[in-house]
């Protein structure tokens, strides 16, 4: 099973807005040393921290067609800060990966741990839809996780 863990400012750190704390290296390799362990367990799949959002963009839909939206975007305190996406057994040993997770850049004090749907969560017949449209993709996608 994949499980992507997102990592949020917690409420405290909402409060103090845009501050982020002051570099800390020996903070930062704990952070490579927690990625290290998991790719050396053989459940990491991607790890990556996410950039600010403002010189990013946001696409809309309004009446079937695609749009720019132009900011301000959403406050800090609602972005996701990164990412680990970990391919394990169950949920819990999933939340057991996210408990030994280190923190401290302020933007990553609460971890939240879903599923990613798999080939086993849909109905048989969305899985034939998925194969008859996307054929190559869904034959690479779910070829070492079938079921998950």
């Amino acid at each position: 099973m994949r499980f992507i863990i997102t990592a949020q400012a917690s409420a405290d750190e909402k409060s103090a807005g845009e501050r982020q704390p002051a570099f800390d290296p020996e903070l930062f390799k704990a952070y490579m040393r927690f990625n290290e362990e998991m790719h050396q367990a053989g459940v990491l799949v991607a790890s990556a921290g996410l950039n600010p959002a403002a010189p990013g963009a946001r696409i809309a839909v309004a009446n079937g067609r695609r749009y720019l939206v132009d900011g301000p975007f959403a406050e800090s305190k609602e972005l996701v800060g990164g990412f680990y996406l970990i391919e394990v057994g169950s949920l819990d040993e999933a939340i057991q990966w996210a408990l030994r997770a280190p923190s401290g850049f302020g933007s990553d004090d609460v971890l939240e741990v879903r599923q990613l749907t798999g080939a086993g969560d849909l109905p048989a017949d969305i899985l034939r839809l998925i194969k008859e449209a996307a054929p190559t993709w869904s034959a690479a996608a779910w070829q070492s996780r079938a079921g998950s």
